[in-house]
């Protein structure tokens, strides 16, 4: 157990001097030698933790998401929220850690010209989320009396990925103060997703369409 806490505050150094390396030189390092080199770590100390500077890379999303479900089960009430509202309060916490963090998302993220290339270094991070999305969904199936009525868990799931994707995409947009309109279009996103979900009526779907297209409008 020592030891396994011991290798992850290890990765935590490792990855914060990644971080720190890339926004100092505003570029990335060209090889792990030169990363270890520039950084005083240990080459061998590096490959026992990750297989190249790409795993780092996926690593640092996914400490984000670690760190934001540690957060989220720290506070005593989480536990008795609603699937909706942990969802509400999941994307919340995400946020504002990306925020926290936002000099190198945003670099991260505009590294390439080609948008499928800067989403590679999400692969674990999307696995992660759809965990995360198939423990709620099947949560909630297993208060539904009736198989017609219980979503499909694979299709929603997914969903749960795109909308973090969009989120994702207004959230680098987002120039409003506070990033608050960020967090009306996490509030509004959630609430129309779950709406789907319950079968109510959809005004938060409808709502959720106006917040859209008011931003668009404003956007152009």
């Amino acid at each position: 157990m020592a030891a396994s806490k011991n290798k992850n505050s290890t990765s935590q150094v490792v990855i914060s001097k990644y971080m720190n390396y890339v926004l100092k030189n505003e570029s990335y390092p060209k090889s792990v030698y030169r990363f270890c080199n520039d950084v005083d770590i240990k080459e061998e100390e590096f490959y026992k933790l990750f297989g190249s500077l790409e795993s780092l890379e996926k690593a640092i999303w996914n400490a984000f998401f670690t760190t934001t479900i540690d957060a989220m089960n720290n506070n005593e009430e989480y536990g008795n929220f609603s699937n909706r509202n942990k969802f509400l309060t999941f994307f919340y916490t995400f946020f504002e850690m990306l925020t926290l963090n936002r000099s190198y998302a945003l670099f991260a993220l505009k590294r390439y010209n080609m948008p499928f290339e800067n989403l590679k270094q999400l692969k674990s991070l999307r696995d992660s989320i759809k965990g995360f999305a198939t423990e709620l969904i099947e949560e909630g199936n297993d208060e539904k009396l009736f198989k017609v009525t219980k979503n499909p868990v694979k299709l929603f799931s997914e969903g749960a990925w795109l909308q973090f994707l969009f989120l994702l995409k207004f959230w680098v947009d987002d120039e409003s103060a506070g990033f608050e309109k960020t967090d009306i279009a996490i509030e509004k996103s959630v609430n129309a997703v779950f709406d789907l979900f319950d079968n109510t009526p959809l005004n938060n779907v409808f709502d959720f369409g106006k917040f859209l297209w008011k931003e668009k409008n404003m956007w152009n």
